[in-house]
């Protein structure tokens, strides 16, 4: 293994962990002793997706993880849990009798995946994977979301959501205020 800082090819392993279905290494060089980390999985089979167009190119775990991490920027959605659904995505596909899935199957999933963790990244990426053209198609995403959150929440048997209405009046000196 050659070190990052120093390309020396001597390393050491310093501390070695299981971490979704890969293990972690924590290593140091033995020429400048600075220390770093690196991931080993095993090597499997290779999936090829099938973009819209009909092109096909390798399925890439890193690059659904960069899709998922734009959806989640400034968002409360931790690293590992976007690392536990991209790992999670990548195996389930794995374990799909076929070499070939479409890039529709992968984005359905990673939906899936982003509307458990965050609302407002489900949104954006669903924006870009139905590639919404209007403001009207976020609404009407928004709308399904509400109705599937209410629909889940009559299943669970669950406090239904109360809505936020926001009302205007106009006060005793003649100026609108806003009334939640």
């Amino acid at each position: 293994m050659l070190c990052p800082h120093c390309n020396y090819e001597e390393t050491k392993v310093v501390d070695s962990r299981e971490s979704n279905g890969s293990t972690r290494r924590r290593r140091a060089c033995e020429s400048c002793g600075k220390r770093f980390t690196t991931y080993e999985r095993a090597e499997t089979r290779e999936i090829l997706v099938i973009k819209r167009d009909g092109a096909r190119e390798p399925f890439s775990r890193e690059k659904l993880l960069r899709g998922m991490l734009c959806a989640c920027e400034k968002r409360p959605v931790t690293l590992e849990q976007l690392e536990s659904a991209a790992e999670t995505i990548d195996a389930a596909l794995r374990n799909l009798d076929t070499a070939e899935v479409s890039s529709e199957q992968i984005g359905e999933r990673v939906i899936e995946h982003l509307k458990q963790l965050d609302e407002v990244a489900y949104v954006r990426f669903a924006s870009v994977y139905k590639q919404f053209c209007r403001v009207d198609d976020f609404a009407k995403e928004i709308a399904r979301l509400r109705t599937s959150k209410v629909h889940n929440a009559k299943k669970n048997i669950a406090v239904p959501i109360p809505t936020l209405v926001i009302d205007s009046e106009v006060n005793q000196r003649g100026k609108k205020s806003m009334v939640v």
